[in-house]
């Protein structure tokens, strides 16, 4: 990038980024995932670290937020209070630690470790151990005298506890620093009551926080379960609080609550130990967090670190994996799946979103591209939540330079050249109707050997594709006619990897009844929609007579599933593929009537990876019990299980509907494995 285009990219990036902060911290309105605008806010300081010379005083890399509202009165902080500067993993903790080990020759260093709370920092004033003021953060030098407001939050103390030892502290000038949060539970059941009053919801605790400190009325904000936990205590003299860790204990004596999770750490491994713990469990926390606070514990030696601009050198925000990102977009290609429906992905520039680096991303189909009016060479917006396909957000329009092209979508099949077509006048998707198409038959094959339906060991995408480009097989049926020497002409198969080949296919040819038909890739029929089918009609012979009615009286299938599963085995090439899997000796199991599980009426979701079982396994362990496995959290659902990096979105969904939130540990236990 020229230097030209890095000016041209710092100034749009600079615009969006303070319009983002602007409708945030002034009109408590948020444009974007505060993850999304990390990764503009790192973007543009990466810009700006290659070309100094571009960076302005009004660049938001200089400033801590913005301009405080007009209704209250301003109020001048006496201490500025600072940002920290962001990193994202081990490397930049590690580069930071460096940094700092220059500026202190010979000096040893421990850490003071916090969870980084999500709220509205604030700085409450005692003098004499009597507060006198609450003002929020505003631009870091001025902000916003709430006193009245922050008077009503039962967790601020009106006066500091005398307790022994601490008496200095009610002499005096005394200043708190903390945040104004909602916790997630507080949260959920104001959102359960307006619900039943019919009145909107709220969108999340920190805006509800920031929005309520902000009214006018104190009455308002004391009908709201506001919380303030305290991270930081001032005094004129600092060798009154030596350490950070003497700071949190000092302000547990005097009545205030700060978070007991903290802790000291001696290194860099010790903050990353602290760091992983935490990704895992944060979700057990009451209030939500995106990370930690890492400081240099020693309060003497932080002060003598100094500051470079917004951001002290003694301490930095450690984000954890953003489930949204910013990247580019390289190119949009059009994908067939095994139903025939194309779909547009698009090719991005690779990025790290929850922990793993993604390039590509979905875009679902011609009207949501339109929608979103997403072209190649945009900025954009990604989001991926644990184990759910990535997908586009939207498209940063403000950033583009005006060469974007716009989408079209293709009028034929790219892999088979068959004129694409809607089956509905008012479907969404244009779809291949070419059964024959080498798209759509490779991933039907690789459809019923996966995990979730047939579950045949050693029949992944590679040996799929082998296998149809030897012309051995030309769909799923064909697997059962294989032989060991004709594997063994293919370059990909040895005696061995052939044999166990061979065999993994031979065990299934007496499949279970709703792993078969999830494996048929019938259009509308789900995992869970197979095993409800399986139980009522018991065996496939039954299920292929069924009439539109008598589908009907299934529990979930309604009339679109229901003319999908007739359509399917009416369909004469249906037809043909149950005939050869007959004549390969394929026979589903039929489905015995067995009592209710104890599991029976209950619904589970699984967020992350499991360390002792796959998530079809877990699935079908919940189902041999009676209880159904759900895709995504919803009002029907119980248990929402986390494993390792769940989705954030997912946790969020069920702690405001009041969802139960187990470990593995717990689900083991209703398995009857512990």
């Amino acid at each position: 990038m020229t230097k030209t285009q890095a000016a041209a990219r710092i100034a749009k990036l600079r615009d969006l980024i303070n319009e983002y902060r602007y409708e945030y911290h002034v009109n408590n309105h948020s444009i974007m995932e505060e993850s999304a605008a990390d990764g503009l806010k790192h973007e543009l300081a990466a810009l700006e670290d290659q070309h100094p010379d571009l960076i302005t005083p009004d660049s938001p890399t200089q400033r801590v937020a913005g301009t405080p509202l007009p209704q209250f009165v301003s109020y001048e902080h006496q201490t500025r209070m600072l940002s920290l500067n962001d990193v994202f993993n081990e490397a930049e903790v590690t580069a930071w630690f460096e940094r700092i080990k220059k500026l202190a020759p010979g000096a040893t260093f421990e850490f003071f470790v916090d969870t980084k709370m999500d709220g509205l920092a604030c700085s409450l004033v005692y003098q004499d151990g009597v507060l006198v003021r609450g003002v929020t953060r505003g631009n870091g030098l001025v902000g916003e005298d709430v006193t009245q407001n922050v008077k009503t939050i039962e967790s601020i103390p009106l006066r500091l506890r005398p307790v022994h030892g601490r008496e200095v502290f009610l002499r005096g000038r005394t200043e708190v620093r903390g945040e104004i949060v909602m916790f997630k539970d507080a949260f959920a059941k104001l959102n359960e009551a307006r619900e039943k009053q019919g009145l909107p919801l709220f969108a999340n605790p920190r805006n509800l926080a920031a929005g309520t400190v902000r009214q006018l009325d104190p009455q308002l904000v004391a009908a709201r379960p506001l919380q303030f936990v305290a991270w930081e205590i001032i005094r004129d003299n600092p060798t009154d609080v030596p350490t950070y860790a003497d700071a949190y204990q000092i302000l547990r004596d005097l009545g205030l609550h700060a978070n007991k999770h903290a802790a000291v750490v001696k290194d860099i491994a010790g903050v990353m130990k602290f760091a992983h713990h935490w990704e895992e469990k944060r979700h057990t926390l009451p209030f939500n967090t995106d990370g930690l606070v890492v400081k240099v514990n020693n309060r003497e030696r932080f002060a003598r670190l100094g500051v470079v601009g917004k951001a002290p050198r003694g301490a930095v925000a450690y984000k954890y994996p953003a489930e949204q990102a910013t990247t580019k977009v390289k190119d949009i290609f059009v994908s067939i799946g095994r139903t025939g429906a194309a779909t547009p992905v698009a090719v991005l520039e690779p990025v790290v979103v929850a922990g793993s680096t993604v390039q590509m991303a979905t875009l679902h189909n011609e009207g949501e591209v339109k929608r979103k009016d997403v072209r190649v060479g945009d900025t954009i917006i990604v989001h991926k939540a644990g184990d759910i396909i990535p997908e586009v957000v939207e498209s940063l329009k403000k950033l583009r330079t005006g060469t974007e092209p716009e989408f079209k979508m293709p009028t034929h099949c790219p892999e088979c050249n068959t004129e694409l077509v809607k089956l509905k006048a008012d479907e969404a998707v244009w779809r291949c109707p070419n059964d024959n198409c080498p798209a759509r038959v490779h991933n039907q094959i690789q459809h019923y050997a996966s995990k979730a339906a047939l579950d045949i060991d050693g029949m992944g995408e590679k040996n799929v594709l082998a296998l149809l480009d030897a012309k051995l097989i030309r769909d799923a049926a064909d697997l059962y006619t294989l032989t060991k020497e004709q594997l063994l002409q293919i370059d990909r198969f040895a005696e061995i990897s052939a044999s166990k080949l061979i065999a993994a296919i031979a065990e299934k040819k007496t499949p279970k009844l709703p792993h078969f038909l999830y494996g048929l890739g019938i259009r509308q029929v789900g995992a869970q929609t197979a095993i409800d089918l399986a139980n009522h009609f018991g065996s496939l012979e039954a299920l292929q007579k069924a009439t539109v009615e008598e589908l009907q009286e299934v529990e979930g299938v309604g009339v679109v599933v229901a003319e999908s599963i007739v359509t399917w085995f009416a369909t004469e090439s249906s037809q043909q593929l149950l005939a050869k899997f007959a004549n390969a000796g394929v026979v589903p199991q039929s489905v015995q009537k067995t009592a209710d599980g104890p599991l029976q009426g209950k619904n589970f979701v699984v967020s992350g990876t499991l360390a002792s079982l796959e998530r079809e396994e877990a699935a079908e362990k919940i189902r041999e019990l009676g209880g159904t496995f759900q895709s995504s959290v919803g009002k029907t659902t119980n248990y929402l299980v986390l494993g390792d990096k769940p989705g954030a979105s997912k946790v969020a969904k069920a702690e405001k509907l009041g969802t139960t939130i187990l470990d593995e540990d717990g689900l083991l236990k209703l398995l009857n494995k512990k």
